[in-house]
């Protein structure tokens, strides 16, 4: 088991190789990873999807992107993959786990990129007593800023 997230908060299945896997015929998210450094076990996030059938997607090289993962992997048996079954998740659930992880690693081999940043406008401004100026030091016995 892998999590992934924000907060690492998606407990994924695997990371396990690609090219021995038989992906099952359930909806999941997935992440596709390599190892930066085979003698560690850390893995980097290269591609991020989502399907309502796993056995449909082309797993394990015959997936539009598996080319790039290949490469980026230096070779088949350097990809892995991971996936989490949403539980009592639709598609716009697993569409919105995908875009965050998107978001998070930036993956290299996703056609898609989303950015983790916002503009003002998209969220407006607003004032609160509470966004004001700090009234107390960021200093613990400094004077209070008035």
């Amino acid at each position: 088991m892998i999590r992934l997230g924000s907060l690492a908060g998606y407990p994924f299945e695997g990371p396990r190789t690609l090219g021995g896997w038989t992906p099952p015929a359930r909806p999941a998210v997935y992440a596709v990873m390599y190892k930066p450094d085979p003698a560690r076990e850390t893995y980097a996030v290269i591609y991020v999807g989502h399907s309502d059938d796993l056995s449909a997607e082309g797993f394990p090289f015959n997936h539009p992107a598996a080319p790039c993962w290949v490469k980026r992997a230096g070779g088949r048996w350097g990809v892995y993959i991971c996936t989490y079954d949403v539980p009592g998740g639709l598609r716009s659930h697993r569409e919105q786990i995908a875009g965050e992880l998107a978001a998070i690693y930036r993956p290299t081999c996703n056609e898609q990129q989303y950015d983790r940043s916002w503009k003002d406008e998209w969220i407006g401004g607003y004032t609160a007593p509470t966004t004001g100026p700090l009234t107390t030091s960021r200093e613990p016995g400094e004077p209070q800023n008035r």
